[in-house]
């Protein structure tokens, strides 16, 4: 089992030689956000055997990269998230395959399943648009359990929606000098990281993208959640070995089954 972190929340997860990659965002700049650290994934990280897709925002559901993966390209995304988004309804005709899951959904993709489960986040597309596709996390069993949360806040009862994991993927910063409610910070990502008890985790959602013109406002937000969840999960979780990687880095968390 093998993780690479492309940047934000895009990251390559295979496991038994199944190949899953995470809200894939490959743009140099998407509206008003730019990236700052780690060149663009590079076209390899577009192969995948099945896509998932966490919720609607724009930075984590991104069609023009969603239209560089291989027609008959699986894709995960919670449920109504078409109606919401016309445009994946052309990525469809255009040879995607896409899946609507809800929470408690198991799908199997080449013998390894991947269980949706529930994520506290604003899953509207935004900046307009009702609330119909409610922000999703997910878990790929294989040889490992993985979650990747896609973006969420703590919530009551989290280990037991997620359930027994032994690498987590968690959100700790974001991409501006603020975070707003149904985030993760490093100190809050350290606390989930307690609740749930995984082998190894991998701090994602990060020092990537950054406001245009905003350099100066609360830079240490951009550079400093990686160390800090590193600094907070040592206190909160010292049995968990966590990996900080770099853009496009790779780990092969040593897991226990």
């Amino acid at each position: 089992m093998e993780v690479t972190w492309w940047g934000h929340a895009t990251c390559t997860v295979e496991d038994s030689g199944v190949r899953f990659l995470t809200d894939p965002l490959f743009a140099r700049r998407l509206a008003h956000l730019r990236r700052r650290r780690g060149a663009p994934p590079p076209p390899e990280a577009a192969t995948a055997d099945a896509v998932l897709v966490s919720h609607l925002h724009s930075d984590h559901l991104h069609l023009p990269s969603l239209a560089r993966l291989a027609p008959g390209t699986r894709v995960l995304v919670p449920r109504g998230a078409p109606a919401a988004v016309p445009g994946l309804r052309r990525l469809e005709r255009a040879g995607l395959r896409l899946t609507e899951v809800a929470a408690g959904d198991e799908v199997t993709v080449g013998g390894v399943t991947v269980r949706a489960v529930p994520a506290l986040h604003d899953g509207r597309r935004l900046p307009v648009g009702p609330h119909r596709a409610p922000a999703l996390g997910y878990v790929v069993e294989g040889e490992a359990r993985t979650y990747f949360a896609g973006d969420t806040g703590l919530f009551d009862g989290m280990a037991e929606a997620v359930g027994p994991v032994d690498v987590a993927l968690l959100p700790v910063g974001g991409w501006g000098p603020y975070l707003g409610p149904g985030h993760l910070d490093a100190g809050r990502a350290a606390e989930a990281l307690a609740e749930l008890s995984p082998a190894a985790a991998v701090p994602v959602h990060y020092g990537t993208y950054w406001p245009i013109g905003l350099d100066g406002v609360r830079p240490h937000e951009f550079h400093s959640p990686g160390d800090e969840f590193v600094r907070h999960a040592a206190r909160l979780a010292p049995k968990v070995a966590v990996h900080p990687l770099g853009h496009g880095e790779r780990v092969r968390p040593e897991v226990a089954r």
